[in-house]
């Protein structure tokens, strides 16, 4: 079946709102790449939206899978419980930044992983305030659309949120934001908004996904840390794009050696099966009362059987070292591009193979190009490669290759990317 004809069908089929960036319709995967309905090759450098850091069914994850199947696929963790579950929570504890001891708490989605940190945030504290940030992405559902500081098309006309949750800019050098500016905006919230002891929970990326892959620098997320100590805060990190060795480290809050109170995850830990939890100090984590916490489908011994075989992946195949080695690469084709293109590539950067570039007008920060970076990702995808983009302005676009791909073959990507740039140009 030709995808046209599926597309057809999805469209009939399909809510509106569940839309799709581009009608290839895949049959088949392996590893960096993927082949569509009609049997044509893709090289993917969007990994599912960072999720599959070990590739498309990878042996290993497979394999753990295809033994859970053997044992048990469904009961509901808080209903009759499983090993690889506590297995699962004991190594995550384990990896968790700090010395704190730690607990986890195991659900499906990124969103639920937020809405529970929240959750957990507020009952601990008992105060109900939330600072986000602009820029920030934290998922679809209620809460998250609140904490997510994008409108289009998250939020657009789903209003109204939940109260009580107030955005401040995210300190980023290349659009001429400071930390101290940053940092001012939070003061400024304690004046006009809400006094700091109202506040649960300050949450942040370490690096922003959807916002543009900016990152926070070091200093920044150590003065968030101390805030937060001075009021009695919860600092809550929002790995879900992050984690899992994507960006050289297995959490990206590691490069500023910052322990958050909780941390989001989801994305990379389950190899391509939906997982997500949150892991923070158990004195925090222990707050709700019994069944406050769940999901009927949360930490799934499907999924769970998956993460384990994730983790062990990522230490035997050493993946932080490859996702460095893969930044290095990619970024530097896209400073060659950017030396060919000056007016067009205003800037690149990449935290591990979290890697992104932007295009502007003219070199000129301030006027960005969504033009253009529609223009490279359809016209990419032609050629047979999937990149994504991301920004509130919609001038980036990020690549997030599995750190299994072949170094050949990114290669190969990146010769696409050149001819593309050199057509559109």
């Amino acid at each position: 079946m030709d995808n046209q004809e599926l597309a057809q069908r999805k469209n009939k089929a399909f809510s509106r709102g569940q839309g799709s960036g581009f009608d290839v319709f895949i049959d088949r995967a392996e590893n960096e790449q993927y082949w569509d309905s009609e049997g044509r090759r893709y090289i993917d450098l969007g990994a599912g939206i960072a999720v599959l850091n070990t590739g498309h069914r990878h042996p290993k994850v497979l394999a753990a899978v295809k033994e859970q199947l053997e044992h048990v696929t469904h009961t509901c963790l808080t209903v009759t419980p499983y090993a690889c579950a506590v297995e699962l929570a004991e190594k995550l504890n384990v990896l968790a930044p700090g010395k704190t001891e730690k607990k986890t708490a195991l659900f499906s989605s990124g969103s639920e992983a937020i809405e529970n940190a929240i959750k957990i945030a507020r009952h601990y504290t008992k105060r109900s305030g939330v600072i986000a940030f602009d820029g920030g992405f934290h998922g679809r559902t209620s809460m998250a659309m609140a904490l997510t500081g994008k409108v289009n098309p998250y939020k657009k006309g789903f209003g109204p949120f939940p109260a009580e949750v107030y955005h401040v800019p995210y300190p980023n050098e290349y659009l001429g934001i400071s930390e101290e500016q940053a940092l001012e905006a939070i003061q400024m919230r304690f004046k006009v908004d809400i006094e700091p002891e109202r506040v649960a929970a300050i949450i942040i990326e370490p690096v922003q996904g959807e916002g543009g892959f900016y990152r926070a620098p070091v200093s920044f997320l150590k003065a968030i840390r101390a805030l937060c100590d001075e009021h009695g805060i919860v600092m809550i990190i929002d790995e879900i794009q992050t984690g899992f060795a994507r960006t050289g480290k297995t959490f990206a809050c590691e490069y500023a050696d910052v322990e958050p109170d909780l941390m989001t995850i989801a994305k990379g830990l389950g190899g391509g099966f939906p997982i997500s939890g949150v892991i923070g100090k158990a004195e925090i984590m222990d707050s709700p009362q019994p069944g406050g916490l769940g999901g009927t489908y949360g930490g799934s011994p499907i999924a769970c059987a998956a993460a384990l075989a994730v983790l062990d992946i990522i230490e035997d195949e050493k993946l932080r070292d490859k996702a460095l080695a893969i930044g290095e690469q990619l970024t530097a084709r896209l400073r060659t591009l950017q030396d060919t293109y000056p007016a067009l590539i205003g800037n690149v950067r990449n935290l591990g193979a979290m890697i992104a570039f932007e295009l502007v007008k003219e070199g000129d920060a301030q006027q960005p190009n969504p033009e253009l970076t529609k223009a490279i990702v359809a016209k990419s995808a032609e050629k047979g490669l999937i990149l994504l983009s991301c920004g509130i302005r919609g001038n980036v676009i990020r690549l997030l290759p599995a750190l299994t791909a072949n170094p050949a073959i990114l290669e190969e990507a990146m010769d696409i990317l050149t001819k593309v740039m050199a057509e559109l140009a």
